[in-house]
């Protein structure tokens, strides 16, 4: 069976900054994205169906044979079975919101065009949808031990043959190959522990699980993973973090706070930067909402800031709580910025705001991108220009 991941405009929308550069189903929550969670039970690779500024970057592939699947549902062994079981033509939903079909190719076009609606049941048992952006910290712990179990099923870990690390929970971690970890203190008792392929504990970190260390990530020196936490591939993470997410490929390399927050893909924050997540009156916090262009109710009170791809800070910077960061935008200077700053914006508290040179923010993001030996793609360059036009 085909799978395609399909975006609606209100789960986009409540999940920018994050899907303005990627579909929904591309967020990463736990140890994998959306996609990669449906994929593990087809072994093939889906495609997407989303807003027209990424479908040339994320192309769409129709069989004829496809599941549809809503983007932001995460998938359990029952969901998923139930899904292959359904008959061409049909499909569950949820409190109003369709959750999959299995569409023939000529229903998948004529689905597209709002002239065909599958014949839907409700589907009862509970289910996780990351409909808004703080669902991707706060569902994370949940995903990380979904994902651990899924992952790691009758696979043997390889060993810590560190003699200066010390382990709490042994049966609870899991080692890929080529990993490195050196005199480090792991506590998976409370959640498990994933540490990916090539990646690396450095000299001294504490790491208390749930925790997702990906493929060729580094945990620095001291550094101290709190728990509820997803270092991405390529990511390079030190000081305090908990229960935060980062996609891949960004830096929050030294000492420094980051609690219940999001970083997009290519982040770095400077030296020292910190976060904010609790309000000193202990109120819910709210963020900036794109769909509206409102402050939204979170119904939380920890949460910290949501930062886009390709997005800067300069050291000792301070992040209020609840605060949202757009694509490409550069922040530097002393004091809170605004708790809103759009995307490739240039400036902070104490200057005035401007509008981020497309040529310069390229320029840099190239060479930031080669010391990884990527390399921005046409396609790639075009959404970016559309976005800062």
């Amino acid at each position: 069976m085909n799978y395609i991941f399909f975006d609606t405009p209100a789960f986009r929308n409540s999940l920018k900054p994050f899907t303005f550069t990627r579909p929904v189903a591309a967020i990463r929550v736990g140890i994998v994205t959306i996609a990669e969670k449906w994929e593990f039970y087809s072994q093939n690779k889906g495609s997407f169906l989303t807003d027209a500024s990424l479908q040339t970057l994320f192309p769409l592939h129709v069989a004829e044979d496809n599941l549809l699947v809503n983007g932001a549902l995460c998938p359990t062994d029952e969901l998923a079975t139930a899904c292959a079981a359904l008959a061409t033509g049909e499909g569950f939903t949820q409190n109003g919101v369709l959750l999959a079909a299995r569409l023939s190719a000529t229903q998948v076009s004529q689905w597209q065009t709002g002239s065909f609606s599958p014949k839907t049941t409700e589907y009862a048992a509970a289910v996780t949808l990351i409909a808004h952006k703080w669902d991707i910290f706060a569902q994370n712990g949940a995903q990380i031990r979904q994902d651990f179990a899924r992952l790691t099923k009758d696979r043997t870990s390889q060993p810590i043959a560190d003699k200066h690390t010390i382990i709490y929970g042994a049966e609870n971690i899991f080692v890929e190959e080529g990993a490195n970890i050196k005199a480090a203190i792991i506590n998976a008792e409370e959640g498990p522990v994933y540490i990916g392929r090539n990646a690396q504990v450095q000299e001294g970190s504490l790491i208390k699980g749930p925790l997702a260390l990906c493929e060729g990530a580094v945990i620095n020196m001291g550094g101290k993973m709190r728990g509820d936490n997803t270092i991405g591939p390529f990511c390079k993470v030190g000081g305090e973090i908990s229960n935060s997410v980062l996609f891949g490929f960004s830096n929050k390399g030294h000492d420094g706070f980051l609690g219940n927050s999001v970083l997009g893909e290519w982040c770095n924050l400077g030296a020292d930067t910190n976060n904010s997540n609790l309000k000193n009156n202990y109120a819910n916090v709210k963020l900036y909402d794109y769909g509206t262009g409102n402050e939204e109710d979170t119904g939380l009170q920890f949460c910290g800031l949501m930062m886009g791809d390709h997005s800067k800070c300069g050291i000792n910077t301070m992040f209020n709580t609840g605060t949202v960061v757009g694509v490409g935008a550069n922040i530097f200077g002393g004091g809170f910025p605004a708790k809103h700053i759009a995307s490739f914006s240039w400036g902070g508290s104490d200057t005035s705001w401007e509008k981020y040179r497309f040529d310069k923010f390229l320029e840099t993001e190239q060479r930031v991108m080669a010391r990884r030996k990527k390399e921005l793609s046409p396609a790639y360059q075009a959404l970016l220009k559309y976005l800062h036009d």
